[in-house]
């Protein structure tokens, strides 16, 4: 299953031909590119496996209960107007769609068994914590955002041991000027999704953190929000806690 705004969008090579979000779906006559064009069964994107394994796939996860109404908020005035996002579609929360392909790139021993910072930590092909199997694989990389903001350094430093990339606590500064260019173009495209970043020069722990209670949070979307935005915040969220308990779940621990 692909987001429904790409529903009328051609089917790419390597995958299922019949469906796209239910509906429909056309197909290239001719192959666009040098990778074969049958369906490959159990990939659940429009990239063949010949693709995939060409990237060191890692995972950044985040609650839903603070991604959601973070991204409800771009599509919806003022912002709507910067980011010319316009309208919000709970099915593309995408948390479904990654713990798809989090499990086949497990399930084609592209990632794992070992969990990258869990103390060597194995998995069997249904998620339970296993003592023995292949390590001649990718490790499983998962970081959880809330873990980042509480321990930037550590986390950072978990993640570059398990990629293969040489750590430095400059990594957690950019206040240079050229730090910045090179943000603005990165981030060009997509103006007001990432101003809280854009205008930041380092990351360090935060101070304070605080779980609200669903009546505490129900209640500061329905300020911001009105009673449809947050019943539509709710639903999404609800919906797809799940799916992040389940990816949470191989989060590096520090």
């Amino acid at each position: 299953m692909i987001a429904p705004s790409l529903a009328k969008i051609k089917r790419g090579v390597g995958t299922d031909a019949e469906l796209v979000n239910g509906s429909t779906a056309s197909v290239a006559s001719e192959a666009l590119y040098p990778f074969q064009t049958d369906a490959e069964p159990n990939n659940p994107t429009v990239v063949p496996e010949a693709i995939l394994k060409q990237f060191h796939c890692t995972f950044l996860i985040r609650h839903p209960r603070s991604s959601v109404p973070s991204y409800y908020r771009c599509t919806v005035q003022p912002l709507a107007e910067v980011t010319g996002f316009y309208n919000f579609m709970p099915k593309e929360a995408g948390y479904d769609e990654l713990r798809r392909l989090f499990d086949y790139l497990r399930l084609v021993g592209q990632i794992g068994p070992k969990i990258a910072g869990q103390n060597g930590v194995k998995t069997t092909a249904n998620g339970e914590p296993q003592t023995n199997g292949r390590t001649d694989h990718v490790e499983i990389c998962v970081i959880d955002a809330d873990d980042l903001l509480d321990h930037p350094a550590e986390i950072v430093e978990a993640y570059c041991k398990s990629t293969g990339i040489e750590y430095s606590p400059g990594m957690l500064k950019w206040n240079t000027e050229e730090d910045h260019r090179q943000a603005r173009a990165a981030f060009e495209k997509w103006t007001g999704f990432h101003d809280d970043a854009m205008d930041s020069s380092e990351l360090k722990p935060r101070l304070h953190r605080k779980v609200k209670s669903d009546e505490e949070q129900n209640t500061e979307w329905l300020a911001k929000f009105g009673e449809t935005g947050a019943k539509i915040i709710r639903e999404t969220v609800d919906a797809n806690i799940p799916h992040y308990e389940y990816l949470k779940q191989f989060a590096i621990k520090v």
